[in-house]
């Protein structure tokens, strides 16, 4: 089993990446701190990525897109870079995934075989985020709908798709956005009353890679502390 994680050296990526190898899979890691260094703001780097991955692995069974970006970018910056801000993140966040995920679904098609794509998306695609983050939020949903489209459209060649929305979770992004905006106040709008640690969203992403069953397909699964319920 050779699965492609993305973002795999810090936060919730390499608890990710432990959780697969406990698991048993053999994980092609991204990133300047583990496997194969790409940055997704260059539009090369996801089929360079790929191909990367192949040539390591042979064949790919499962495709994990976790790398992000969380970068404020407030109404009252000029414009330009307001723009540039917004083409960035959906760059990073939502079109090197989505890229990924189409050469998954080509590689199964043209293989003959299954595969499973797991996109960590984020609560922010259900109920927003912060008016410096209108970028992070729409990019998170675009995953969502992504993933629910690949689920609908592939079931019938077995090729999986499942979304995992987390809240706020014990990352170097979380505690900046955890600092900037009021610390214990904001915690007091997760009903657990903690954030959640990387490794809650490593089990939840190692479920779906390796053993949900087949009907879950397009599961979109929340891990917020009831922060938001749908």
């Amino acid at each position: 089993m050779a699965i492609l994680l993305t973002g795999s050296s810090r936060g919730i990526g390499a608890a990710i990446d432990v959780a697969l190898r406990e698991g048993g899979a053999q994980v092609i890691g991204h990133g300047t701190a583990s496997g194969i260094a790409a940055d997704f703001a260059d539009p090369a780097a996801p089929r360079a990525l790929w191909a990367a991955a192949l040539a390591q692995a042979g064949q790919i069974d499962v495709l994990v897109n976790n790398a992000g970006v969380f970068e404020a970018s407030p109404l009252t910056c000029d414009h330009d870079d307001w723009v540039a801000d917004w083409e960035r993140t959906q760059r990073i966040n939502l079109t090197a995934a989505a890229e990924l995920c189409r050469l998954a679904v080509r590689h199964w098609q043209q293989r003959g075989c299954g595969g499973r794509i797991v996109n960590i998306a984020s609560r922010a695609a259900y109920r927003g985020d912060s008016p410096a983050h209108w970028h992070y939020a729409a990019a998170k949903a675009g995953m969502v709908a992504m993933t629910k489209t690949i689920a609908r459209g592939y079931a019938r060649e077995n090729i999986l798709a499942f979304a995992i929305c987390p809240g706020f979770t014990m990352t170097g992004m979380a505690d900046d956005y955890l600092a900037s905006r009021g610390g214990d106040a904001l915690l007091a709008d997760i009903p657990l009353g903690k954030v959640a640690d990387p490794a809650e969203v490593a089990a939840v992403a190692r479920f779906c890679a390796l053993e949900a069953p087949a009907s879950m397909t397009g599961a979109v699964i929340d891990v917020n502390g009831a922060s938001y319920v749908r």
